[in-house]
């Protein structure tokens, strides 16, 4: 079992949580982004730099990802496709997303973006809370006993 990040727009706190979970449990963690990241020296942990452009780390999730892996990402369609392919995935708030409930977050990301493009302001996500980073927290750990 491996953990795949979503990097770009995962906040630090969770990947700084990732950290502490990949060396306590000697799972390797990949997180991939566009950009450049420092991560903490250790045989467990590594970052991959995807060149720019649309997508492209979700890409190269997407490819790599194999069943029984754990993905952390809050973009839903990289979300459905890993999860077709038998992964796990929870977002940096610490939410399970589950073939029971891919379609309708699918739905409704469909729906917020058709009413954005179409210029009704929509908003954006909410700020993220210590709640949200102990959500986060627990979830992976659970995850991660469950598959010991």
């Amino acid at each position: 079992m491996k953990i795949w990040v979503d990097a770009d727009a995962c906040p630090a706190v969770v990947k700084e949580i990732l950290y502490r979970a990949a060396r306590r449990t000697e799972t390797p963690l990949t997180l991939v982004a566009n950009q450049m990241l420092r991560v903490p020296p250790s045989p467990w942990i590594r970052a991959v730099q995807v060149p720019g452009g649309f997508d492209v780390a979700d890409q190269r999730i997407a490819s790599e990802v194999e069943a029984g892996d754990i993905v952390v990402t809050a973009d839903i369609p990289l979300a459905a496709q890993v999860i077709a392919k038998g992964a796990t995935v929870i977002d940096p708030r610490g939410e399970r997303l589950t073939a029971a409930n891919i379609r309708e977050r699918l739905s409704m990301r469909d729906f917020m973006e058709s009413l954005r493009s179409s210029g009704v302001e929509t908003g954006g996500p909410r700020a993220f809370s210590n709640a949200d980073r102990q959500a986060f927290g627990n979830q992976l750990d659970s995850l991660l006993a469950k598959r010991r």
